[in-house]
């Protein structure tokens, strides 16, 4: 498996083709770290640039968020998407600095058991905030290895085996750095559309050598986002983060008038993942500032 990833031709463009991000300055703590890794779910880089500036400069460590009302954390969220991560990132801060020395730990048992952070966003920080040598497996890398080792245009479902390909693929040192790399190649080369083979370093891929065989399975469904939910939820917190206190109802009807009973829904979502509250006197605020 080694010989069509070989990690000094990988590392070594790497060297040439890194992108300066600035999560990757060796001067980030583990909470930089993952603040990155969070934002960077679902999200393109260009997009989490700089929001991720702005949370680190405001919360250079975990108490000093920890302190912070959820809203403003949801507030500080932006347009991110998918905010019910800034609501895990908020009650994890808590906890560690609370339980943890304001640290994030350095081992993936450990940081698996704080508020919202799973098995992939474990991996990432203590492979680059710490350098252990785990397996670190995100789309890119998976779609690196079904080409590069498996000869297949696209990976299939993921599962455990992802995981033992990507171990199977570390070097005895430097597995970091690979790591990174093989993520690198994944999303400026060997890209879901229009990859760039003539570019990769990887000189020996499998399915290169096959003749580049067209996906067989079921086609990748497009995610829409104009008219579902998520569309509808984004413009109901807009409203609530354009404010520093509550609203009343109409405020947010205003927002989706053409399908009442999706709007509907959509607040009754917000409602139920905790990204909204309503007062006692029933008006509607962001978490925490009820």
């Amino acid at each position: 498996m080694t010989n069509s990833v070989p990690p000094e031709r990988l590392i070594g463009w790497f060297g040439t083709h890194e992108r300066d991000l600035p999560w990757r300055d060796p001067a980030c703590t583990g909470w930089q770290i993952l603040v990155s890794e969070i934002m960077l779910q679902q999200t393109p880089v260009s997009r989490v640039l700089e929001p991720w500036r702005m949370w680190v400069e405001r919360w250079p460590v975990p108490s000093a968020m920890a302190v912070e009302p959820a809203g403003e954390v949801l507030r500080a969220w932006g347009k991110l998407g998918y905010p019910r991560r800034a609501l895990r990132l908020h009650e994890c801060s808590k906890v560690l600095a609370r339980d943890h020395g304001d640290r994030v730990p350095d081992d993936v048992e450990t940081m698996l058991t704080l508020p919202g952070i799973g098995d992939y966003t474990a991996r990432a920080v203590a492979c680059f905030a710490y350098g252990r040598a785990v397996p670190v497996v995100d789309t890119n890398v998976r779609r690196v290895i079904a080409r590069a080792v498996h000869g297949r245009e696209q990976p299939g479902n993921p599962s455990r085996r992802d995981l033992d390909d990507a171990e199977a693929l570390l070097p005895r040192s430097g597995a970091p750095r690979f790591s990174a790399a093989l993520m690198e190649l994944g999303a400026l080369v060997c890209t879901a559309r229009n990859p760039k083979c003539d570019n990769c370093p990887l000189v020996d891929c499998t399915w290169v050598r096959r003749g580049r065989p067209a996906h067989t399975g079921p086609p990748r469904k497009a995610q829409k986002f104009a008219g579902t939910d998520r569309q509808v939820r984004g413009l109901l917190l807009d409203v609530l983060r354009g404010t520093t206190g509550s609203v009343d109802r109409a405020k947010l009807d205003v927002v989706w008038t053409s399908d009442t009973a999706q709007r509907d829904r959509a607040l009754d979502s917000l409602l139920v993942d905790g990204l909204v509250e309503i007062t006692t006197d029933g008006r509607y605020c962001l978490a925490g500032e009820g």
